[in-house]
């Protein structure tokens, strides 16, 4: 029987739904959508779904589950509103664990092979490398850019950041390796350096889903792994930003240029006058856009061209898998490195009676002293793919019974 999970339980794991973007899973009828969680939950939720759902409406109970560690999680909640792929409903009033059900991850068939391609170009480049991999989604680029015109695009850029900065430099780390203290952690965590005020210090939180700037917090642990004693934190935060103070920095952002996993320079922009306001999140959000449409740029006239990967079909060794995802393994290699979290490959499962397609996003990674293990989620298979999958994988008809426990995400 399902367990109802007690209040401080119920908590902490909303709360990592969102701190760590677990996939959450609604099943309508044959069809599978994988929610996260966008804000933290305080009274209500809100989704973004992999496409938008069809079917919706206001007040409308959806069952939603979730893989935390092995454990699989249910809940219930209502929509109240909803617009494209973004959904915001009730908090659920209770989480339940402990599902009867008679499947989950089950070690492959000796009949089941898998195969992958990476679903865009992949490379293998020189820059400072982060643990995660920036998704280049060009649908979001200024419709008014031609990615081609890199120096049309940096005046663009540049008449832009006059109206809300007093200056401004880009750096590519091609000829130059990080050396400041801002660029050492942008390079090493990918996040942006924010002062919104050089005089009230580091921001306390991140709003941002996918984490994106580096608070007091990562500024602290960033001290603490160049050899700063724990005892001396507080003062050298402190001397570093009275640094900024004498030097008449007001407001100072460093955005980081982001290409798959690598960091390939910076935008940095400064306020040392009083006629302009310190920067908001608008100002990041704008940076941020300019510093992805920067980064295709670079790739359309051909700066990445030298390392790319030859994109052949690579089979992976299968672990377990599920109706929703699967855990396989490669050798550890210059080349399994590059299979990192976030990035998409084509998938097949081949099987003596079918072969199965779909896209494996990679949700998860870990190695040992010989393999990579790479967990991926199921994206975009079709409905009679899922059946039969479900089918061959469990040894049992697809009911929507089994419907409403599907379960197993890596």
């Amino acid at each position: 029987m399902a367990t109802p999970i007690k209040r401080i339980e119920k908590e902490f794991l909303l709360k990592v739904l969102h701190d760590e973007q677990i996939p959450i899973i609604y099943l309508k009828g044959q069809t599978q959508h994988t929610f996260v969680l966008e804000k933290p939950a305080k009274g209500q939720m809100v989704f973004k779904a992999d496409r938008p759902v069809e079917g919706l409406k206001l007040r409308k109970k959806l069952g939603l589950m979730f893989d935390y560690r092995g454990q699989v999680t249910t809940f219930s909640v209502e929509v109240s509103d909803f617009k494209d792929d973004h959904i915001v409903t009730s908090e659920p009033e209770s989480l339940y664990k402990n599902l009867e059900r008679s499947f989950s991850r089950v070690s492959s068939s000796p009949n089941l092979e898998v195969q992958f391609t990476f679903s865009s170009d992949r490379y293998s480049l020189s820059y400072p490398k982060i643990d995660e991999y920036e998704k280049m989604d060009e649908e979001t680029f200024m419709d008014s850019v031609d990615p081609k015109n890199l120096s049309g695009l940096i005046e663009q850029m540049a008449a832009w950041i006059k109206g809300h900065a007093s200056g401004y430099k880009l750096i590519i780390f091609k000829d130059v390796k990080p050396a400041s203290m801002e660029e050492q952690i942008l390079a090493e965590t990918g996040r942006a350096f924010y002062l919104p005020s050089v005089a009230e210090g580091f921001p306390d939180d991140d709003p941002y889903p996918q984490k994106r700037l580096v608070t007091a917090d990562v500024f602290k642990r960033f001290l603490e792994g160049t050899g700063v004693d724990l005892k001396l934190l507080d003062n050298v935060c402190a001397r570093f930003l009275e640094q900024k103070h004498e030097n008449g920095v007001i407001s100072d952002l460093w955005m980081p240029i982001l290409f798959q996993e690598y960091v390939i320079g910076y935008v940095h922009i400064w306020i040392n006058t009083g006629d302009k306001p310190p920067f908001g999140y608008e100002v990041i959000d704008t940076l941020y856009q300019f510093s992805k449409i920067l980064a295709n740029s670079l790739k359309v006239n051909g700066y990445f061209e030298a390392g790319k990967i030859k994109n052949e079909p690579f089979e992976g060794k299968i672990i377990d898998i599920s109706a929703s995802g699967i855990l396989f393994s490669y050798p550890n290699s210059p080349f399994a490195s590059a299979l990192m979290p976030n990035s998409e490959l084509l998938m097949k499962l081949i099987s003596p009676r079918r072969t199965v397609s779909a896209n494996a996003l990679i949700v998860r990674r870990y190695k040992d002293a010989v393999n990579g293990y790479f967990g991926c989620r199921f994206v975009g298979m079709a409905p009679e793919d899922l059946r039969f999958l479900f089918e061959y994988i469990y040894g049992k008809p697809f009911t929507d019974s089994d419907a409403t426990f599907l379960s197993g995400q890596v």
